[in-house]
Formats: structure tokens, sequence, C-alpha cells
């Protein structure tokens, strides 16, 4: 059996600063609509950017893009915020869609 190689270069973790979510008990929409719907994190082809999108069955709640040095807890506490606005103001998030989002 081949042995697989360890990668060169390991990636620093950022600290997280009083803005960021510090635990998953501190993003209460996130807990509810992963109970209720879902989440999906990654690059979604074919797009190349990181997004973040929330959903309820049919319904997307938030699509976010991820920015440029953003920690992943900054981007699901801004997840959060977007899937609390659509809950409670019916305000939907899309970052996606919206102009000046390049795509391949």
């Amino acid at each position: 059996m081949a042995r697989r190689r360890k990668p060169a270069t390991r990636h620093t973790r950022g600290s997280l600063n009083e803005n960021a979510a510090s635990s998953l008990s501190d993003l209460p929409y996130v807990n509810e609509i992963i109970e209720l719907g879902g989440i999906s994190i990654g690059i979604v082809p074919p797009l190349t950017e990181c997004v973040a999108i929330a959903h309820e069955g049919k319904n997307t709640l938030a699509m976010l893009v991820r920015r440029k040095g953003e920690t992943l807890a900054h981007l699901l506490t801004r997840l959060d915020l977007a899937i609390g606005r659509a809950q409670t103001e019916d305000v939907f998030t899309d970052e996606v869609n919206q102009a000046g989002f390049h795509r391949p």
C-alpha cells in the first residue's frame, strides 16, 4: 500500500475577533436552519468562488459569496445574520446573482 505524502506547507489558522462567532451556539439561525433545511458551503459549479447557501425546503434564504481573506467563522456569522433577516424581515440576501459577481 502506498503512503500518502503530507502537504509541504500547512495553512495557519487566523484568530477570531469579537465580531465573529466563537462557537456554533453563537449561530442560532444556522443551528435552526440545519434542523429545518440545510446549509451548503463550498464551490458550486459553474461558480469559481466559495459560497454559503441556506435553504428551508425549496426556499433559498441566503446565498453569500466568501470575501477575499474572510475566515469560515466570519462567513458563518454573516450567514447567520442573513438567515435571521430572511426569517424575521422577509429580506433575502443573494450575493451570487447580484450585479458585479463574475462567473467564468
